[in-house]
């Protein structure tokens, strides 16, 4: 019998002995997932990652506190010890069966779990050759390929069990460019929640020319300006912003601890009329989409602002349970090893109404940003600091000379307040959001968007 299989038939008796000294919630999370990582670097293949897991995790959720164990030997009678372990006694405590049941997959058309790793290569050396085809001022290339496949079921004690069966891939290709006298880097990522069929969508190469366009671009850039600028972020950005600098602060336990600058606004304008932020576990093939979350609880579509007004935050159970709400699906964690908590899914600010060409013509002078980069963020006071990778003067309404080693500075709720122009357009990015030491895939997006003020960080004097 597989361990899947041990945990359906044998659910019933270790929930009822976790819950056998009281409590409110209990779960068992099983997973087995399998990753691969490859990289090329210096034009050849020089790391190869492949692992294989399985185990599983069991919560008691008591007087609003989470206990919490693991094990990666799935054996009734180690789950059976947990559970007591959890419970500090045993007996048998009320438990419901066959309440709910969801499935849940991932459908591909290239299943990365069919493939061997010369087709994962063969990826890698294409964008290799495309990156330094461009000269030699191309100095680096790294490129990288992740895909893990990952089967996970949740049983509770409120009769529900979900599972379903998740694929991913992530693909990055670095770039770094030199004319002699400087360094500058060029970056460009693809991802999402499908198989390998994302390169038949964007091949390797159109993602390395990206990044080394990027690289070689930034080398006649001049050095960005210093003060206080009119800001065009385009679509094309990614929602950096929005996870970082806003996403986050509309975590509930965050909210709950009184880590976040949104807590006890509900109901009130915290934004432009404009902007519209939502958060959507259910969009199909986005890389942080999923059929149900880590606690089995269906994806779904959250509006957090709702044309300037907080309307609603990110919950996942036991941040639901303290208010007597019910969970928005965002309850996720890294493996069966961590505890579950509230995260960001696909979060974005919804599309507009105005010409992005239209939000450019009528800035007549500014910032344009089309890449950005790393940064830190404050969720306390929103307060944030963000690299910019690619972007460019505006002057009278034209996009003209490109700029380096910029920064933006600013703070997250006044941004958003500050807003006066949201494009139709919505581009989309991918990244791994980390919060208290783990990390889960996500999405972020954002129409072009124009802020009345923001600090720009520079060097020229």
């Amino acid at each position: 019998m597989s361990a899947k299989e041990l945990i359906k038939e044998k659910a019933g008796y270790i929930l009822s002995n976790l819950l056998s000294q009281g409590g409110e919630y209990g779960e068992i999370f099983y997973e087995r997932s399998r990753t691969c990582r490859m990289q090329l670097e210096d034009n050849k293949i020089d790391k190869v990652q492949w692992g294989e897991e399985e185990g599983v995790g069991i919560r008691l959720i008591k007087g609003g506190k989470t206990y919490y164990g693991y094990t990666t030997e799935i054996t009734y009678e180690n789950l059976l010890e947990i559970a007591k372990t959890l419970a500090r006694g045993q007996g048998h405590g009320p438990v419901a069966i066959g309440k709910r049941h969801i499935k849940g997959w991932t459908l591909t058309l290239i299943d990365p779990d069919e493939m061997n790793l010369s087709y994962r290569a063969e990826l890698l050396h294409r964008a290799n050759q495309k990156a330094r085809s461009y000269g030699d001022k191309i100095k680096q290339v790294l490129a990288v390929l992740t895909d893990k496949t990952r089967d996970i079921m949740i049983i509770n004690s409120l009769g529900e069990r979900a599972e379903e069966l998740q694929k991913r891939v992530a693909f990055f290709v670095e770039v770094v460019a030199s004319d002699g006298n400087t360094l500058q880097r060029g970056y460009e990522s693809i991802g999402g929640t499908k198989g390998f069929e994302i390169f038949e969508e964007t091949p390797p190469e159109l993602v390395a020319e990206k990044s080394a366009r990027r690289a070689l671009l930034m080398l006649s850039a001049k050095p960005a300006p210093a003060g206080q600028f009119t800001v065009v972020l385009s679509g094309e950005a990614g929602g950096t912003m929005i996870h970082e600098a806003v996403g986050h602060g509309l975590e509930a336990d965050l909210v709950q601890k009184g880590l976040s600058v949104y807590k006890g606004k509900l109901g009130q304008k915290v934004a432009s009329e404009l902007i519209t932020v939502i958060d959507d576990g259910s969009l199909v093939g986005k890389n942080g989409h999923f059929v149900v979350d880590d606690e089995g609880v269906p994806s779904q579509r959250t509006v957090l602002i709702d044309k300037g007004y907080l309307v609603g935050y990110m919950y996942d159970r036991l941040s639901a349970m303290r208010e007597g709400k019910s969970s928005t699906g965002n309850g996720r964690r890294q493996s069966y090893a961590h505890i579950p908590m509230v995260r960001m899914t696909n979060t974005y600010i919804a599309a507009g109404k105005d010409n992005p060409e239209d939000i450019i013509r009528d800035t007549k002078k500014g910032v344009y940003v089309v890449k950005m980069g790393g940064g830190e963020v404050n969720t306390v006071t929103g307060d944030f600091v963000f690299e910019i990778m690619e972007g460019y003067m505006i002057e009278n309404g034209e996009i003209t000379y490109p700029i380096r080693s910029a920064t933006l500075i600013g703070n997250g709720p006044k941004v958003l307040q500050d807003v006066d122009g949201v494009g139709w357009d919505l581009g989309w990015s991918i990244g791994t959001c980390g919060k208290d030491g783990q990390g889960v895939p996500v999405s972020d997006a954002q129409p072009t968007i124009r802020v009345k003020s923001l600090t720009l960080g520079g060097t020229e004097v």
